[in-house]
């Protein structure tokens, strides 16, 4: 594991003291603990083979899941490097020029305000690992997205093994009413972890979360998927749905074609996930499909930016604005109309024109 996850130096830590990062280990802490002990409980592992394998599994998902999730984080998307220019000077007329750093984008990198860089094959700012999802670490992601929900629906059985197979020892009935004692077990009072009604109540917490989890990063993975097996980023999907548009508004006749789509789900795949875990590309230089132009979605993103100056709407700024996350004292239909996302806000002074590329006239 060390020998792949790389710290260029020791700020890339300070990726773990975030509201993602710490809701997500949390969640994964107390799922995995909550399903040990409960395990104990319903599936002693040292008395059956059965035990011992269940026990084995429950562990293994633990590993894999924060194996993956920290190299997902820590390894990171691959950057295009600082002053970045094309070797063939005159393929600079097909690439974007990313002012912050001095450079070129390379084909199929974006830059991001939250990194403050140009991210290799940028699929997505993620939260939860505080980092981007690009070039390097989208296998890691994706193994991340479907071994947690695997490991969840582990841990949710044990869980619920558990809690049905304590509540039946502690049930009595009677002929007008149903009692639960939660003190003590009749057929077992020699527990090694005692299950009272706090520890129902953690199981059944942590059965929440499980549960919760497992639909959410589920459904993450199958968009993941979708897009992987087309050799797409999800903003690669949002520039070829564009694309058609703007062909179709203007009526100008053209075909575009996916230039990176392989053709074959299997050589896509494989763009992805390696045996070794990196990437068959340096993140800069992209196979594409035959009769495509190396530079055919750089050249649309270029189009696509000149429509978008082309339909800009200047607005005159009436109130300064700080840039502040919540501005509050802007009202509350500004304030409950704020956008729900990280993206550092754009400071504002009272005179300035602001060009809107997602207005309408």
């Amino acid at each position: 594991m060390w020998s792949i996850i790389r710290f260029e130096n020791l700020h890339e830590l300070k990726r773990i003291c975030h509201w993602g990062p710490i809701i997500a280990i949390s969640v994964i802490t107390v799922c995995s603990s909550m399903a040990v002990i409960d395990s104990v409980l319903w599936y002693w592992p040292l008395d059956t083979p059965g035990g011992s394998i269940n026990f084995i599994m429950l562990i293994n998902w633990t590993v894999l899941i924060l194996y993956n999730y920290f190299n997902a984080m820590f390894v990171g998307p691959g950057y295009v490097p600082i002053g970045w220019k094309p070797e063939n000077f005159h393929d600079a007329m097909y690439l974007q020029n990313c002012r912050i750093c001095h450079g070129y984008k390379a084909p199929r990198s974006h830059h991001c305000r939250k990194c403050n860089r140009c991210v290799m094959k940028m699929d997505h700012h993620c939260p939860w690992i505080n980092n981007c999802c690009g070039n390097f670490n989208h296998g890691y992601f994706t193994l991340f997205l479907i071994l947690a929900p695997m490991g969840c629906i582990h841990a949710s059985v044990i869980l619920i093994m558990t809690m049905y197979t304590q509540l039946y020892n502690r049930i009595s009935f009677g002929w007008s009413s149903v009692k639960i004692d939660m003190s003590m077990t009749r057929s077992n009072p020699q527990l090694i972890i005692p299950f009272g009604i706090y520890g129902f109540a953690a199981s059944l917490f942590a059965l929440g979360l499980a549960i919760g989890t497992t639909i959410a990063v589920g459904m993450l993975f199958i968009i993941q998927m979708k897009v992987i097996l087309r050799n797409k980023t999800s903003i690669e999907v949002w520039i070829e749905e564009k694309a058609k548009d703007r062909i179709q508004y203007y009526q100008t006749g053209e075909h575009f074609v996916f230039p990176y789509d392989l053709g074959s789900k299997w050589k896509n795949f494989r763009q992805v996930f390696t045996w070794s875990g990196l990437p068959e590309t340096d993140g800069i230089v992209w196979p594409v499909h035959e009769g495509c132009h190396p530079y055919t979605l750089t050249i649309e993103q270029l189009k696509q930016k000149a429509d978008k100056r082309v339909r800009s709407v200047q607005y005159r700024v009436i109130e300064d604005y700080n840039g502040a996350c919540c501005p509050i004292t802007k009202g509350f239909k500004t304030f409950y109309n704020t956008p729900c996302t990280e993206e550092p806000r754009i400071q504002l002074k009272k005179g300035e024109l602001v060009s809107a590329t997602r207005g309408l006239r």
